[in-house]
């Protein structure tokens, strides 16, 4: 799909029928959402996700689910969707949240294009493009510059701190689970008993 030339989809084809798809920004969100909650359990996040995308939960689930990844990755297949492939040990970090980064965003569509989030309803694809394209004077991009920064030996102390504060001030919150928690502590410890 080429979203200069070709129309935004609207439904989706399973087992041969075309289905109408929520393609509202806001699934899209609510959608990443819901894949991020620990709460729910990964039927739990199906189940949601079917309802959310189509208003209901019936028919060949396994489809439906792939259509929906289709459609949230913007025509991508699934193996492009990913954020972390088989062979990567971790996913690629947060430097965003449509929940904590909410007013941040909306600030952002409301300077750069003149657009209310409250009022318009874009097509998931249309605000996932004018998203990536806000320009780096957005504070919300700012501050995903800031917690994307790796801190190496290569910065110099004053500029190390001064990132160490700054994502302190705009870090995410963290959503590992406990054992997740304890994990990555032994993982580290260990990791520096070796050096």
């Amino acid at each position: 799909m080429n979203i200069l030339i070709d129309k935004l989809p609207e439904s989706v084809e399973i087992a041969g029928a075309f289905h109408s798809i929520n393609c509202s920004y806001k699934a899209g969100i609510l959608f990443e959402q819901i894949m991020h909650d620990k709460a729910l359990s990964d039927i739990e996040k199906i189940t949601e996700s079917l309802l959310l995308f189509y208003g209901r939960v019936d028919g060949p689930m396994a489809e439906k689910a792939e259509k929906i990844i289709w459609f949230y990755s913007c025509g991508k297949g699934t193996e492009e969707a990913t954020t972390c492939s088989a062979a990567d040990e971790k996913p690629l970090k947060r430097i965003y949240s449509f929940e904590y980064d909410a007013e941040y965003i909306y600030a952002a569509f409301w300077s750069q294009y003149g657009i209310d989030l409250q009022k318009e309803d874009l097509h998931w694809w249309q605000f996932l493009a004018l998203f990536r394209a806000l320009s780096e004077e957005n504070e919300i991009c700012r501050i995903m510059e800031i917690r994307a920064v790796e801190l190496d030996s290569k910065m110099s102390k004053e500029e190390r701190e001064r990132y160490i504060k700054l994502k302190r001030l705009y870090a995410l919150p963290d959503e590992r689970s406990e054992q997740e928690k304890v994990n990555d502590f032994s993982r580290a410890f260990f990791a520096g008993m070796q050096r």
